[in-house]
């Protein structure tokens, strides 16, 4: 046995019998790898167990849980080349999805078994680290809405039903975007942040497909006129998520760039990677190729492939007489 890893265990995460499910991570990791197990609690986050193992010089971490336990673990792991291995246990488990990381334990360990790994970019939301998506207005409030009982009886079908409720109750809210060269000021129900999402986060998809290792993050603006626009609004996004072509209505528009502040009037609620932080203004910034992931071969790309792939930082806007610089 020469190789070692931190697992990083949420015991409360998803909707499965967590004892049952380490039983069979160790099963299937510990005949190859030597696993120091951590676990999650109220008092004690996976962002303060990843501090830990980093220090104590970890060779892998692995976190077993959702996506606000990957995220809170990514704190410690960005920037350091540590390999992270998801195994997901959550609700959404959004960025194994946008990754195509397998979704079964069993499918996932030997993901990490064979080592096979890429570099992805990670971002920083007002200071904490930022694997998926920020969400402002509607999609923080359909979060909030969602309590941890939902989850667990409904799983994912606890975010559509939620998401259903609040289209009763929609607002729409002042906004000010800036980036490095221009100020945008509009009208929104949503603002979303994506540095990746899966096709289910229809909120984040105006651009054409979101890449999580091109060094940029993916603002998407929705600004419906009407409770009925906006479900035609996120119907086109479902679309264009699916299909992976841009948006085409002037009530939704889209920047790419690298970071972004966000202000809005009145203050609106803010989830981050599926975890309401609290509200706005938020300041939101690329780390590019900051996570150095476990994911299976047909995904992994060198470092080498990965820096040339790099394009530059540029900012892309589409026309819109919903959005006004």
């Amino acid at each position: 046995m020469n190789r070692s890893a931190c697992l990083i265990f949420n015991p409360v995460a998803g909707q499965g019998d967590p004892e049952q499910e380490l039983a069979m991570i160790r099963a299937l990791l510990e005949p190859e790898i030597d696993l120091n197990i951590y676990y999650t609690t109220a008092e004690l986050g996976a962002d303060k167990l990843a501090e830990l193992a980093v220090k104590q010089g970890a060779q892998a971490i692995i976190v077993a849980g959702g996506d606000g336990t990957l995220s809170a673990a990514a704190t410690a792991i960005v920037g350091t080349d540590i390999p992270l291995g998801i195994i997901s246990r959550g609700t959404a488990n959004a960025f194994a999805a946008a990754l195509k990381i397998p979704d079964t334990i069993d499918a996932a360990c030997q993901t990490i078994l064979q080592a096979g790994t890429r570099y992805v970019d990670t971002a920083y939301c007002n200071g904490k680290p930022m694997v998926l998506l920020a969400g402002v207005g509607f999609e923080a409030d359909t979060v909030e809405m969602t309590g941890p009982e939902a989850k667990k009886r409904l799983g994912i079908m606890a975010y559509i039903l939620a998401g259903v409720q609040q289209l009763r109750n929609l607002q729409s809210f002042e906004v000010e975007i800036e980036t490095d060269d221009k100020v945008i000021r509009t009208t929104a129900s949503a603002v979303t942040v994506a540095n990746a999402a899966p096709p289910s986060s229809v909120l984040a998809h105006g651009p054409a497909g979101i890449i999580y290792d091109d060094g940029l993050l993916d603002l998407t603006i929705v600004a419906p006129e009407s409770k009925a626009g906006a479900i035609a609004a996120t119907f086109h996004l479902l679309q264009t998520a699916s299909s992976g072509s841009p948006v085409e209505r002037d009530d939704i528009g889209y920047l790419r760039g690298n970071r972004f502040k966000i202000n809005a009037l009145p203050p609106q609620k803010v989830v981050l990677d599926g975890e309401i932080i609290g509200t706005t203004p938020i300041e939101v910034h690329c780390v590019p190729a900051g996570l150095k992931i476990f994911v299976p071969f047909d995904q992994a790309v060198s470092p080498v492939e990965k820096l040339e792939g790099l394009p530059n930082l540029t900012i892309h806007s589409k026309d819109s007489s919903k959005i006004q610089e």
